[in-house]
C-alpha cells in the first residue's frame, strides 16, 4: 500500500504490527536514509542489538533471490522484532520479497532502501499492491518545505532565523534532506551562545558549500561555460548527488531567469528585474544573472526549460541511464549559453 504523505511520520514512529516489509525509495536519498533509520529505530526500540539486525544489499538479493526470505523466517535470539535492512533495493529484489511475504511471517521488518523508483518498477508495484507492504516515497522538497524543515531544527535548539536567511536556506538546501540537516548543525553549532541567526550568519556558514555544490552547476550553465558546468557535474555526480535534483535546480535557476526576461521586455532594467525575484539573488550571483539576463531571450529560456522537463520525464520513464541523459542535457543547454 502506498503511505499517503499525512500517515508518513506516524507510521516512521510505530509501525504497525502487521506489515513484513515497508519499502523507502526515491530522488532524495538523504531523506530515504534518514526514514529507514527512523524505522530501524522504532522496530528495535533501543540500543542496536547485533542479533536483531540484518544487513543486506539489493544486488546480493538479486543474485540469490531465496536469501531475503530466508532472513525474514530468522527467529530472535535474544527476543524481540528483527530488522532486515536492505540497502541498494531495486527490481532485482523483486522475487526475493514475493519468497518472504510467501512464506510464514516471524516478528521482524524488512527495511528496503531504494533510489528513484518508476511506477512500471515491479518492485514499486508489489509494495503498492500489497498490504503486507508500506510504500513511502522520498520526493524532492520544495525551497519551502526545506526552509520549514531547517526552522524546525532551529526551533528545537533554541534558535530564531530571519525571514530572508530561512528562505536562502530554503533554495540552497533543496536538493538533498540530509545535507540540509547537516548544515542546519554546523550553523546551530557555529552560532553557540547566540540565539539568533541573520542572513548574514547563514551565508557565512553554509553559503560556501551551497556554492561549490549546485550553484556553481547552474551558473557555470547559464553563463554558457560548458567545461565548468561539465567539472560542477561530475563533482556532484561523484558525491552521490541524483540526476533528477540536478535537473530540478537548473528549472528553479531558469524559472527566475525566465521571470526575471518578462520583467526586463516590460521595460525594467536587469537590476530592477533581478530585485522582483523572491528569494533575492546571493549579492556575489548578482553580475553574473544580470549577464545572463542579456544573454538568454525568453523564448530561449522557455526552449531551455522544456529541455529540463523532458529530460527529467526520460530519467523516470525510459529506462535510459539518467546520469548520461542529464550531463548531456547540461552541455547542451551550456553549449547554447555559449551562443
Amino acid at each position: 500500500m502506498k503511505v499517503p504523505p499525512a500517515r508518513v511520520e506516524a507510521l516512521l514512529r510505530r509501525p504497525d504490527p502487521a506489515l513484513r516489509a515497508v519499502l523507502v525509495y526515491g530522488p532524495d536519498a538523504g531523506l530515504v536514509q534518514e526514514r529507514a533509520a527512523a524505522l530501524g529505530k522504532a522496530v528495535l526500540d533501543g540500543p542496536p542489538d547485533p542479533f536483531r539486525i540484518a544487513e543486506l544489499l539489493g544486488p546480493d538479493l538479486a543474485k540469490d533471490s531465496a536469501r531475503l526470505a530466508d532472513e525474514a523466517q530468522a527467529l530472535s535470539l535474544t527476543g524481540g522484532r528483527r530488522l532486515i535492512r536492505v540497502r541498494e533495493a531495486g527490481d532485482g529484489v523483486t522475487e526475493g520479497l514475493k519468497a518472504a511475504l510467501a512464506g510464514p511471517g516471524t516478528d521482524s521488518l524488512m527495511v528496503l532502501e531504494a533510489g528513484d523508483l518508476t511506477p512500471r518498477s515491479s518492485l514499486r508495484k508489489l509494495a503498492e499492491s500489497s498490504g503486507a507492504v508500506a510504500a513511502v516515497p522520498c520526493y524532492q522538497a520544495d525551497p519551502q518545505a526545506i526552509a520549514a524543515f531547517a526552522r524546525g531544527l532551529l526551533d528545537e535548539a533554541g534558535k530564531t532565523v530571519d525571514r530572508d536567511a530561512e528562505a536562502y536556506i530554503g533554495q540552497v538546501l533543496v536538493t538533498d534532506r540530509q545535507l540540509a540537516r547537516r548544515e542546519i548543525e554546523k550553523l546551530i553549532a557555529w552560532l553557540g551562545e547566540d540565539r539568533h541567526a541573520d542572513l548574514d550568519a547563514v551565508r557565512a556558514v553554509i553559503g560556501d558549500s551551497a556554492e561549490q555544490t549546485l550553484d556553481d552547476l547552474v551558473l557555470a550553465v547559464a553563463d554558457g561555460k560548458a567545461e565548468a558546468a561539465d567539472r560542477a557535474w561530475r563533482l556532484l555526480s561523484a558525491e552521490g548527488t541524483q540526476p533528477v535534483a540536478v535537473l530540478r535546480a537548473l528549472q528553479r535557476h531558469f524559472t527566475r531567469l525566465h521571470l526575471a526576461a518578462a520583467h526586463v521586455a516590460a521595460g525594467l532594467s536587469p537590476d530592477q528585474a533581478m530585485a522582483r525575484l523572491k528569494p533575492p539573488v546571493f549579492f556575489k550571483a548578482q553580475p553574473r544573472v544580470k549577464a545572463q539576463l542579456g544573454r538568454w531571450s525568453p523564448a530561449r529560456l522557455q526552449a531551455a526549460l522544456d529541455r529540463l522537463v523532458e529530460t527529467e520525464a526520460q530519467c523516470k520513464q525510459t529506462g535510459m541511464p539518467a546520469d548520461t541523459l542529464c550531463a548531456r542535457t547540461i552541455l547542451s543547454l551550456a553549449s547554447a549559453g555559449r551562443r
